[in-house]
């Protein structure tokens, strides 16, 4: 089973890891995909621009009407020139529009761009002249890792005046286009984040699960050798009660038959208790466990269990000191449960006490405004750091080897915890392993004494 454990995991684990690897691959992939998508729009939307400015640039008049003519004085050849450049019959604003427009037909309308219109950037006799710029082209242009940069030409038509003035290069800057790439894409990752956080919650689910069923077999497993062991010992003492009464010496003799017919009903009591403490434990687990409330002072239900535990203590050349130093201890609850719950508590103090070492509890009462506080303290065996987290867990009980000689079923603390819950209280355990245990109980003062 352990090796079938072991094996599931890996496979699973390889599996996850596989599909995450997969996922990020694919991820990758489908981000460059999308920038090279924006791209190649930005291209389509420059076709567009161009198409359109270009109507701009053509004029019917031809070189060889207009050289050498001086019909129309000395300003007329540069103002002629100004009309056909695209920077100078455009304002900056108006230059930004139409490529603003190029770029919404190509899908690209929330891009932000910059953009630099240049006349003569081919000219071998002329330096180039800026037409119009964006206020940040510069500073876009220069960062070629975030930003994308493509340039058209606007060049006249062979054979007409404006051949030798009229050629333009309009630059247009994608700023931060990656980003702009990754956003389109948002949705695609959210729901490939979605289902990987939903594998992984699988993944988490079935491996706790399986821990869980591991932990309840083990729990089932040691539930069974308990429930063994305490029924073994009875059944084995009412079996040799019934041969003895079979003896002739024992039948005609009426004082041991009244002696093994005690044992008899002693032991069945015994075993009846315990099935009683099977049952209740089954009932506190569906809830169906009715208290009794009703005002309580729990000093006097600490003395009389601390009476009934007397002959063990003697035994065990133990001894408890009260100090019931509750200014307080008035309380609401069910008297049964509560007598019970305390019952538990010495019980469990005085099982796990050191094999020859005297026995020595400290029962401790302290209260302030709201609650009344009831703490058990032990020399004990005391408990390790695991054991103290599962203490209060049904059916669990510290491991000790192949030795039963502290009976039980593991339900005494699991019961307490119960009970203290259903009176709005709490319990917490500090232990030591080899130095003994303290369990601290704080329940809800009654607020008003009648």
């Amino acid at each position: 089973m352990k090796k079938l454990f072991t094996t599931i995991t890996v496979l699973i684990t390889i599996s996850l890891v596989g599909i995450t690897i997969i996922q990020v691959s694919w991820l990758r992939n489908m981000v460059l995909l999308q920038e090279e998508q924006v791209k190649e729009k930005l291209d389509r939307a420059l076709g567009y621009i161009q198409t359109d400015l270009d109507s701009y640039k053509q004029t019917p008049i031809s070189i060889n009407t207009l050289r050498g003519s001086e019909l129309f004085g000395p300003g007329f050849h540069a103002e002629l020139q100004n009309s056909y450049l695209l920077g100078k019959r455009f304002s900056a604003m108006e230059l930004e529009e139409k490529i603003r427009d190029g770029l919404n037909k190509a899908g690209l309308g929330k891009i932000k761009f910059e953009f630099l219109l240049l006349s003569g950037a081919h000219n071998q006799y002329k330096d180039p002249e800026i037409q119009k710029m964006s206020k940040r082209f510069l500073t876009e242009y220069s960062d070629t890792v975030n930003n994308y940069v493509r340039s058209i030409g606007f060049r006249p038509k062979s054979g007409t005046f404006e051949e030798d003035f009229g050629e333009e290069t309009l630059s247009v800057v994608l700023v931060e286009y990656k980003n702009f790439a990754l956003k389109a894409l948002i949705p695609r990752i959210a729901i490939s984040i979605i289902f990987t956080l939903i594998i992984l919650t699988a993944f988490y689910l079935t491996v706790y699960t399986m821990l869980k069923q591991k932990k309840l077999g083990e729990i089932k497993n040691d539930f069974i050798n308990n429930m063994t062991h305490e029924f073994k010992t009875p059944l084995a003492t009412i079996s040799l009660a019934v041969d003895a009464l079979r003896n002739d010496k024992v039948i005609g003799n009426p004082e041991k038959i009244g002696y093994f017919t005690s044992i008899i009903k002693e032991e069945n009591q015994r075993m009846n208790r315990q099935v009683e403490t099977i049952l209740k434990a089954s009932q506190l687990d569906k809830n169906e466990v009715e208290l009794n409330a009703k005002p309580l002072h729990l000093h006097e239900i600490i003395e009389n269990v601390m009476d009934n535990f007397a002959l063990q203590l003697e035994t065990k050349n133990g001894e408890a000191d009260l100090h019931l130093d509750a200014t307080n201890d008035y309380i609401d609850g069910d008297e049964v449960h509560i007598t019970n719950l305390v019952n538990n508590l010495i019980d469990n103090a005085t099982k796990y006490s050191k094999v020859n070492v005297p026995l020595h509890l400290i029962i401790q009462t302290l209260s302030d405004e709201k609650n009344l506080y009831f703490k058990v303290t032990d020399n004990g065996i005391g408990m390790s750091k695991e054991t103290t987290k599962r203490v209060f867990e049904k059916f669990y009980r510290a491991h000790t080897g192949n030795l039963h000689n502290v009976k039980g079923f593991g339900l005494g603390l699991s019961y307490v915890q119960s009970m203290v819950q259903a009176h709005h209280g709490t319990v917490k355990v500090e232990s030591t392993l080899g130095k003994g245990s303290t369990f601290t109980v704080s329940l809800p003062l009654k607020k008003h004494e009648s």
